[in-house]
């Protein structure tokens, strides 16, 4: 699991498209109503076996616990790292041993059983710069649950080196807020293979002598796409897929970008602090973090050699598939940004943010939309259907779940 890197087998970035029609869909960033999203539609017809009603069991142990709030997942953990693996195999682990297929199925669509193996590699070679506690976990949960460890951790970091090509932000500064504090609307888009966005799972960590924080991801994914913590950090990543550094697509001496986004939430309060600490850590690939406190929001757009600092404008920060600064951007024009940013009010509402990520949206490739409010420590998420922004949107208020875990379990779902 820990052998180094053999760099005589490089590893390859895949794509799930032929590269060339990777960089033409680029070009445009896919337009919601161009050829592109038709024929990535196309190439998302997959078998949906795993049927209609993908619900977990409601669950405690040890006052950890599966539960719902408004109709959303909510998996809360508590503790050490071991403490924190045993309750994902005990809470979890039966819907992460059918997950585990998902990153195989994604890889192979345009692949082969080569490609396939290098990601084996790539995965392998990328476990060591997983900072130790979170290896703990997981080397915990897969002894407890029988989960198959490669396509767990291959599930975990195929993002490093898998382009998908989705997603889109828009941050609001308290200026341009109609609550008064900042806000933060976020689309994940990303392949469902048919079954992965019923698969949504809110996760509370409250690890112990860190910062609780609330990552929005899927079971099974330990590390953070999407999230928030208790001091009102919240974070979100956008894949990049060229820059003007010339660095490479895969460095495989650098962190896993989800476990460092999960770091930063339980090591940091501010956007400053954010910055420092992804400062401090070797980058694998390309990508941008939509990051805001609550008093400020800004996008890092990160290269394996570069990060760079960009602000809001205005009061709104947008953020798509593409670097925007003058130090990194290629492809200036993307008609999200557009959807994002057209004919914006001068206060904008929770209720706008989302009509706004529902305008941005890319079809069945949007799994999940939320907002963050980092004031009020509140999360407002649609998921299920597809495109997810359409809602409906399910409400959690984030900060009873930061606290300590009330003494009676939940009554079970029928």
């Amino acid at each position: 699991m820990g052998a180094p890197y053999n760099a005589r087998m490089p590893v390859i970035v895949e794509f799930p498209f032929p590269k060339p029609l990777v960089l033409l869909m680029s070009r445009f960033c896919f337009r919601k109503t161009s050829w592109c999203v038709v024929a990535m539609a196309a190439a998302l017809a997959v078998h949906s076996a795993l049927g209609q009603d993908h619900r977990f069991a409601e669950k405690q142990v040890d006052g950890a616990r599966l539960t719902y709030v408004d109709d959303v997942p909510v998996l809360s953990l508590h503790g050490s790292p071991e403490e924190l693996g045993r309750q994902w195999a005990e809470l979890v682990g039966p819907a992460a041993k059918r997950l585990v297929e998902y990153p195989k199925q994604t890889y192979g669509r345009h692949g082969s059983r080569q490609s396939w193996a290098r990601l084996i590699e790539a995965s392998r070679a990328l476990w060591p710069n997983i900072p130790d506690r979170y290896r703990k976990e997981i080397d915990t949960m897969v002894r407890l649950s029988g989960v198959d460890r490669d396509a767990l951790l291959a599930g975990n970091v195929m993002m490093d080196v898998y382009r998908g090509l989705g997603c889109s932000s828009l941050l609001v500064e308290p200026s341009r807020s109609a609550t008064g504090g900042t806000l933060f609307g976020r689309n994940l888009d990303f392949f469902s293979n048919g079954y992965l966005h019923h698969y949504t799972l809110v996760v509370v960590y409250r690890p112990k002598g860190r910062h609780a924080l609330a990552s929005v991801g899927f079971a099974g994914l330990f590390g953070c796409l999407s999230g928030m913590n208790d001091q009102g950090l919240a974070l979100a990543v956008h894949e990049v897929i060229a820059g003007r550094d010339g660095s490479r697509l895969f460095h495989p001496e650098g962190v896993p970008y989800t476990f460092v986004l999960r770091r930063v939430l339980e090591e940091c309060s501010t956007v400053d602090e954010a910055e420092r600490l992804m400062r401090s850590m070797k980058r694998t690939t390309m990508y941008s973090v939509g990051l805001c406190d609550r008093r400020r929001a800004v996008v890092l757009e990160v290269t394996p050699k570069t990060i760079v600092r960009r602000p809001a404008s205005h009061g709104l920060c947008p953020c798509t598939n593409h670097f925007r600064s003058e130090e990194l951007a290629v492809f200036p024009f993307c008609p999200r940004l557009n959807a994002l940013l057209t004919d914006a009010p001068d206060r904008l509402s929770v209720d706008e943010v989302k009509h706004r990520m529902d305008a941005a949206n890319m079809g069945r490739l949007t799994l999940q939309t939320m907002v963050f409010e980092p004031s009020e420590l509140r999360l407002h998420l649609a998921f299920g259907n597809l495109p997810a922004s359409a809602g409906p949107f399910h409400r959690v208020d984030l900060k009873p779940l930061f606290e300590a875990e009330p003494e009676s379990p939940a009554e079970p779902r029928p």
